[in-house]
């Protein structure tokens, strides 16, 4: 079976909007532009898996099964387009190996998935988006959506693409060799 390339996309402020903490499925809206940026990288070949830091689980604001709803909600009304969403419960400087940006959830992924690395990308709203992809070697896009203006001047690397939001980062991600 042939590796793909594939897109590891946040949730929070890059796929849908920033609701701090989300806990309830009414809350959850999809950015107007998602669905055209999702199915565009569908259409290029493009696998796309959800990484995302949860900490509000470990803070009991909500449980995990509230996150798998959000989830499900979230592949509805993408028409199931997303592979697969990863996700870190833990808190912040709890020493895990999943919480971004280190490499646990991509490395979930790649024993769980056939990943072309080389030819794959971050894209996120957050310095810790930016510093996952360069932790494990990939391209980056950073989304001006969400936390993205507050942490686009906090960057210690520069990302591959910066743009206003997800759809115009997949416009320039599938022109790319």
């Amino acid at each position: 079976m042939e590796k793909k390339k594939t897109v590891f996309l946040d949730r929070d402020g890059t796929l849908i909007e920033e609701v701090n903490f989300l806990s309830r499925v009414e809350d959850l809206k999809l950015f107007s532009f998602t669905a055209e940026a999702v199915e565009l990288l569908r259409s290029n070949g493009f696998g796309l898996i959800v990484i995302t830091n949860q900490s509000g689980i470990d803070r009991g604001l909500y449980t995990e099964g509230a996150m798998h709803s959000i989830h499900r909600e979230i592949q509805r009304q993408l028409n199931d387009a997303i592979d697969a969403f990863y996700f870190c419960p833990h808190l912040p400087g709890a020493g895990c190996h999943c919480r971004k940006p280190m490499l646990g959830m991509i490395e979930e992924a790649q024993r769980e998935h056939r990943i072309d690395m080389a030819n794959s990308w971050v894209i996120g709203d957050k310095n810790l988006d930016i510093e996952l992809g360069f932790n494990v070697g990939i391209r980056t896009a950073m989304v001006k959506t969400g936390y993205g203006v507050e942490h686009f001047p906090k960057l210690a690397n520069k990302p591959d693409v910066i743009a206003d939001n997800l759809l115009e980062a997949v416009k320039v991600i599938i022109r790319e060799p």
